[in-house]
């Protein structure tokens, strides 16, 4: 498992994988993470770590920082017996990562392939990604290429949120 910021640099850059590094202050939610946005166009992910109702099946969902996500919608539309946040014990045990430096990154630790990861599929359309590397002390910018092949080493395939089970905007 890569426990550490570090050591997932270490995989980043043995993968040839692009990325900006920007260190900054612990962040807990997007408000705070707004605060220390690299000046790039790029799209704030806001990640969910999910589960079914008898924590048997695992779900991240990736949103942007602007939508809020209807659970019992997401449910229905997916076709997922009712998703629930998952316990903090399975977050570190399936990505490795504690509340608030949940990323799509953390799928690298995801080796027997448990986690569905499920991304809006207008996030999906952008060029540049901000993720947290494990940590909620730094965010990375990693473009689409960049995030599709640390997805094709991690063995995991990303399934885009329909347009009928679109999370909202907020507001």
């Amino acid at each position: 498992m890569i426990k550490t910021e570090t050591e997932l640099l270490e995989f980043l850059d043995t993968n040839r994988l692009a990325y900006q590094h920007i260190a900054h202050p612990p962040v807990y939610t997007c408000e705070q993470a707004e605060k220390h946005r690299p000046n790039i166009e790029a799209v704030s992910t806001k990640n969910l770590f999910l589960c079914d109702k008898r924590a048997r099946n695992f779900y991240l969902v990736v949103t942007t920082c602007e939508k809020t996500v209807d659970l019992k919608q997401l449910t229905a539309q997916l076709g997922i017996s009712k998703l629930r946040f998952a316990s903090e014990e399975n977050l570190e045990h399936f990505l490795g990562v504690s509340r608030g430096a949940v990323t799509m990154l953390g799928l690298v630790n995801d080796v027997n392939h448990q986690v569905e990861c499920w991304v809006d599929a207008e996030v999906w359309m952008g060029e540049y990604y901000l993720c947290h590397p494990l940590v909620n002390t730094a965010t990375l910018v990693l473009s689409k290429a960049a995030l599709e092949r640390f997805l094709e080493l991690t063995g995991h395939t990303i399934h885009l949120i329909p347009e009928s089970a679109r999370v909202s905007d907020a507001g």
